[in-house]
């Protein structure tokens, strides 16, 4: 007779014994011998164990329940031992843990074994003599000492020291031998973990001050087992970045035959340079030099101004006035061939920004003709990039380079070829300078920075004789038939002295004393002519407030245009009850248009909306701002120069002046220039903005 499940007993077969790679000490890997781990405390232990799945089969799946045994020799030279027999049963494959103990010694080989059972058989022990691994483990119950940290060019507490865009080395040590890294952070967030791999069981670092002022060092050392020690606190003083070791503002006297210095030397000037040049509106410059792209128009102080083998930064303002070839803002000749080039590129049949060093070029950006550009190329030797920034900002991807070598004379509008010199600059150069060290992002914006300039403020008080003045002497708003300046109503009385006083009741200004009424019909108030350059970068502002929230047809807030349509215009749509912005690609009828746009709401406590619009030039970018912070944003590349006056209360539509407003405008403001977030919130509020902010 059979007996039930005889031949599963029969075939049983043990689970198989725990191998090393399965098994770890807290979560270092399972290591006997010299290179056993250090740990904190005692750590829990895990094995992974494995039955064969011939003993059950599949369906029914193999269980097993570990035995763990962990043994030392203790300060008397007795053996110490401890075991445990975990109390459930585990899938075979998964793991199984023990939390050892927390009594066990310090400074101690520690070994621990397991084994599985299957309630039918047990494996070998992991720590077996015939092949299974044994694990050991000592407890560091000590924190390593505090860490010293010394610097060269950044000691601690002594004087200021360059500075912003140069490296320094910081060395950390500590007394403890058991240190394996040091955990660092500088003020502002940089830090990281390094290896203690000096043979004193030191680290170096590399670390580049962004910003001047007071530099703040924190560093902790880590041993073996985990221990961090107390931190250690260094403090240095950064000086702000040096100074320029080559600088050519090129705003001298028109007829010079070489441009003078503030850094470096002066720089020889081909005949086809012309000073006396335009300048970038909003900047500090008073002229620069027009280079007129042939073989006579160039700069060069006829020496070797950078090191290209070493950290080198050059940029300088330019305006292109053609494109339709590579042009060179500066280069550096290396025999025959340039060793870097700064300029413009053609790349897919567009012209780029490019900023080239040895057989790496990094580009983008988009230049075009007419408009004004900030430009700087930087190695970085210490990290062996190149990257390029156009107007402030990063262009391109910053690419590993290779310098060349050989070094020659540094050259403003042109670069050295194998037949002579090449790819001239044609257009406007100015403030070209060159650096020793690294121009960090925050420079780079600085360098490129355009202070908007006011163009106009009307607070719409009054109107004499039906002009609006504007508050600094400009020229004034005209009023159109429809529009009157509203004033808070003088009270023939005050109920807080005459009790019988029955007082008017008072709509008050959007803001200040008074503010422009528009019937919606006629009623607008323009300039003679153009507030703003709306071929460059500009902001206009206003207040309205809607005499209706709907409505029969689009109302424009203000707008500047020339003879069929609007450069630019900010209206009010009712049938999607949002403010939109229309940008006209030219002055026609029918022309092509760039619209954003912003719900409106419903209505805001004060039922007024502050409304501005910014066309950033530098980067081909328009933003419409409701109530200082809610924005819509677009790309837009095909901005024209108006020659219409501002426009208050209508815009262009196909027959005519149209879309007059209904409602009420007030503190209308334009500027030159795209305003920041900062003084853009601050518009429509009465006050001056800070226009650097």
């Amino acid at each position: 007779m059979a007996v039930p499940n005889a031949a599963v007993a029969a075939d049983n077969l043990p689970p198989l014994q725990p191998v090393a790679t399965d098994l770890t000490t807290g979560s270092k890997a399972c290591v006997a011998g010299d290179d056993r781990p250090y740990v904190s405390s005692a750590p829990r232990v895990t094995a992974v164990l494995n039955d064969p799945v011939e003993d059950d089969g599949p369906a029914e799946g193999n269980f097993v329940t570990a035995e763990f045994e962990v043994w030392w020799t203790d300060g008397d030279g007795i053996e110490q031992r401890r075991s445990h027999h975990s109390p459930g049963l585990v899938d075979s494959g998964t793991a199984a843990t023990w939390q050892l103990p927390p009594d066990l010694p310090p400074w101690t080989v520690i070994s621990w074994r397991v084994r599985a059972d299957d309630r039918d058989a047990v494996s070998p022990w992991s720590a077996a003599e015939d092949g299974g691994a044994g694990c050991e483990f000592v407890i560091d119950d000590v924190s390593p000492d505090k860490p010293t940290v010394t610097s060269a060019e950044y000691p601690e507490d002594a004087d200021w020291t360059d500075g912003v865009g140069v490296y320094g080395t910081f060395r950390f040590d500590s007394p403890s031998d058991d240190v394996v890294a040091y955990t660092y952070s500088f003020v502002g967030g940089a830090g990281g973990t390094v290896a203690a791999d000096g043979p004193d069981g030191s680290a170096e670092i590399r670390f580049m001050p962004e910003s001047a002022g007071l530099g703040y060092l924190q560093v902790y050392a880590v041993d073996r087992s985990g221990h961090r020690s107390p931190g250690t606190v260094y403090y240095f003083r950064v000086k702000g970045g040096r100074s320029p070791i080559g600088q050519w503002t090129l705003s001298d006297p028109a007829g010079s035959r070489s441009a003078a210095p503030t850094a470096g030397p002066a720089a020889r000037a081909g005949a086809g340079v012309t000073f006396g040049g335009p300048v970038p509106p909003g900047t500090s410059l008073t002229s620069t030099a027009t280079l007129d792209g042939t073989g006579h128009g160039f700069l060069t102080p006829a020496t070797q101004v950078v090191d290209t083998e070493k950290t080198f930064a050059v940029g300088g303002w330019v305006r292109p006035a053609a494109l339709e070839h590579d042009m060179t803002i500066t280069s550096q000749d290396a025999g025959t061939a340039p060793g870097f080039t700064l300029g413009t590129r053609g790349v897919g049949g567009e012209p780029v920004w490019s900023f080239g060093i040895g057989g790496t070029r990094v580009s983008g950006g988009r230049p075009e003709t007419g408009e004004w550009a900030y430009v700087l190329g930087l190695y970085d030797s210490e990290t062996g990039r190149a990257h390029l920034y156009v107007n402030g900002q990063e262009a391109g991807t910053a690419a590993e380079a290779t310098p060349s070598t050989v070094t020659g004379d540094f050259q403003i509008g042109r670069a050295r070829g194998k037949a002579g010199y090449r790819n001239r600059w044609q257009g406007e150069i100015g403030d070209v300078r060159t650096y020793d060290r690294v121009v960090v992002p925050s420079e780079a914006a600085d360098l490129a920075r355009r202070t908007p300039q006011e163009r106009g403020h009307w607070s719409l008080e009054a109107a004499p004789e039906g002009l609006s003045p504007e508050l600094h002497g400009g020229e004034p708003l005209k009023l159109g038939g429809g529009a009157s300046v509203y004033r808070e109503p003088v009270q023939a009385c005050e109920p807080w002295i005459d009790p019988d006083c029955d007082p008017v009741p008072v709509v008050y200004p959007l803001v200040g004393s008074g503010h422009l009424d528009l019937d919606g019909i006629s009623g607008h108030a323009a300039t003679a002519g153009p507030a703003v350059d709306t071929g460059d970068s500009f902001t206009v502002a206003a207040v309205v407030k809607l005499a209706d929230q709907e409505p029969a047809h689009p109302m424009t807030v203000f707008s500047q245009g020339g003879e069929h349509s609007d450069a630019f215009k900010v209206r009010y749509v009712p049938a999607a009850l949002r403010f939109e912005l229309v940008m006209s690609h030219a002055d026609a009828q029918g022309a092509d248009e760039t619209v954003v746009g912003i719900p409106a709401p419903p209505e805001s406590s004060s039922g007024q909306y502050r409304i501005a619009v910014v066309y950033d030039a530098a980067f081909d970018r328009i933003t419409l701002y409701l109530n200082g912070w809610e924005s819509a944003v677009a790309p837009f590349r095909s901005s024209w120069k108006s020659a219409g006056g501002l426009q208050v209360g209508r815009g262009h539509a196909a027959d005519g002046w149209g879309e007059y407003l209904h409602g009420s405008i007030d503190e209308v403001q334009a500027y030159s220039g795209a305003l920041g977030e900062a003084p853009l919130a601050q518009l429509g509020l009465g006050v001056e903005p800070c226009l650097a902010c």
